[in-house]
């Protein structure tokens, strides 16, 4: 090596001795030396910040839902209310389920309408294909039902923890379709219109009755609605054919039962006709009958009061009557009843002549 690089890095090594012994030989300055003694916990606050930000050890569960815990893999059976919760991270988790009012609609029509018309579940709406379903013959019949329901917040961590996330079709649509499928098939598919009250009542007690029997009643059923039944169409155009002949029948029974209220009508009128000329005939009768009999007294007391003498002056009186009249008129003729004397036919023969004398 040659001597002046030998000079060199001799003087290079005596003066980095130099500076460590003095203690200011570094031009290095440490950024918290003009922080203050602040500085570490601005770093310690920085540090929480950052790892709360990145790891969020938090959850926040709304209302109207409640939060599960599982630590390690365990959960806790104390649901978290409504509110701002912490747990570890790595070690711990929030699982905030919904518990309000849901809905599962089976129907083979998706309209925005139906949508619109549940907006207050929030999202808890879900739709499924209408259920199929065998009849008593074996004919395929398709039934749309609506379902309300929730789950209960008291049991909802066991419910998550036997269930898991999938507790919906599991508890609900599963038993939903049974329950349909048993009531339905004991029915032919014409005798499904007639029995449909009957039928939607008892598929929504065997539905309640199938969720209320688990264990700790995970789900809480508020109505199960039976929507529309759609049966084949040959069967619809049966049905049809079978209504419009009842109708056809029950068109034929009143016009007869109107035509039966006529005739008892006329039949009443003539009844009381002829009861009004029997009454009538009867007035009329008893009319003559009392006037004959009034005239039979009348003869009777009259006969009884005639005397011989009575008789004989009403004799005198008529031959005074006579013998006026021949003075008046002396070719009168004067007939006599056979056995009496009071002559009671008088002829004018005068007026007789006259008028043969004119016709001549």
């Amino acid at each position: 090596m040659p001597a002046d690089m030998n000079d060199y890095f001799k003087k290079k090594k005596s003066s980095s001795n130099m500076n460590k012994n003095s203690g200011g030989g570094s031009n290095f300055e440490s950024p918290l030396g003009n922080m203050g003694k602040g500085a570490p916990w601005i770093l310690v606050a920085l540090a929480i910040g950052f790892a709360l930000f990145v790891l969020k050890p938090f959850a926040i569960i709304n209302s109207g839902e409640v939060g599960i815990k599982v630590t390690t893999g365990k959960f806790e059976q104390e649901p978290l209310e409504a509110g701002l919760h912490f747990y570890i991270p790595m070690f711990q988790k929030i699982i905030p389920v919904n518990t309000r009012i849901r809905l599962i609609t089976y129907s083979n029509v998706t309209t925005a309408a139906l949508g619109d018309s549940y907006r207050g579940f929030e999202g808890g709406l879900r739709r499924n294909p209408a259920i199929s379903v065998l009849d008593k013959r074996g004919l395929t019949v398709n039934i749309d039902l609506a379902v309300q329901y929730r789950l209960k917040a008291e049991s909802a961590p066991a419910t998550i923890e036997k269930w898991g996330s999938g507790w919906e079709e599991k508890i609900i649509n599963s038993k939903v379709r049974e329950v349909v499928r048993d009531v339905v098939g004991q029915y032919t598919a014409e005798q499904l219109p007639e029995m449909r009250n009957q039928i939607a009542s008892a598929i929504e007690t065997k539905v309640k009755e199938s969720v209320d029997s688990l264990p700790s009643q995970p789900v809480i059923l508020t109505s199960v609605e039976l929507r529309t039944i759609n049966l084949p169409t040959k069967i619809k155009d049966q049905i049809e054919r079978v209504q419009i002949a009842k109708q056809d029948v029950t068109i034929a029974e009143q016009e007869k039962e109107k035509a039966k209220q006529q005739a008892q009508k006329a039949a009443e009128v003539a009844r009381g006709e002829a009861e009004r000329n029997r009454i009538e005939a009867q007035g009329e009768a008893d009319k003559i009958r009392i006037e004959a009999e009034e005239q039979a007294k009348a003869n009777t007391l009259i006969s009884r009061s005639l005397t011989a003498e009575l008789l004989q002056l009403e004799q005198i009186k008529t031959q005074a009557k006579f013998n006026e009249a021949l003075r008046v008129n002396k070719d009168a003729q004067i007939f006599l009843t056979p056995g009496g004397a009071v002559p009671n036919i008088w002829v004018d023969a005068k007026g007789k002549q006259e008028r043969l004398m004119g016709q001549q």
